[in-house]
């Protein structure tokens, strides 16, 4: 349900931009009674929902290319994340869990608890942080030859 929230509001987000971009123009042709309405075309509006920016225009700086191989790096990173924060999970933080659920309730072993799991959660974080952020935007925006790489700005 979370993943739907996070996509939901990416969606929102991305249709007000393209709404704030897109509306002026046409109201100002509009009230110019010039012939020409500069209305998108589909193909730019499904182009900026898979393209990572929230950004809307109209063309965006392309690559000549796709660096497959690129691709592929970024998407081997991706799944090695993964598996690198799920052994985290698995070898650091399920033990702690595992031995407090089996003893009586008390405020020092859940105080424990708590701080032997903020160290691999914090791992955990930055793993989602660079899959995500770094690995899938980047090999995404290679495949739609994306060239504006600012994801951080």
């Amino acid at each position: 349900t979370d993943i739907l929230l996070v996509l939901q509001v990416r969606l929102v987000m991305k249709a007000y931009s393209f709404i704030r971009e897109n509306v002026p123009r046409v109201l100002s042709s509009v009230k110019d009674k010039s012939s020409t309405v500069p209305i998108p075309r589909i193909s730019q509006y499904l182009y900026f929902l898979f393209a990572p920016t929230l950004i809307y225009r109209d063309n965006y700086p392309r690559n000549p290319t796709i660096r497959w191989g690129y691709v592929a790096t970024k998407f081997a990173q991706v799944l090695g994340s993964l598996f690198y924060a799920y052994y985290i999970f698995v070898r650091l933080c399920i033990p702690q869990f595992r031995n407090s659920s089996q003893e009586t309730f008390n405020l020092r072993g859940l105080v424990l608890c708590i701080f032997n799991s903020i160290l691999p959660g914090v791992l955990i974080l930055f793993l989602v942080f660079f899959a995500f952020l770094h690995c899938w935007l980047n090999a995404f925006a290679e495949m739609l030859r994306f060239a504006d790489r600012m994801f951080y700005k």
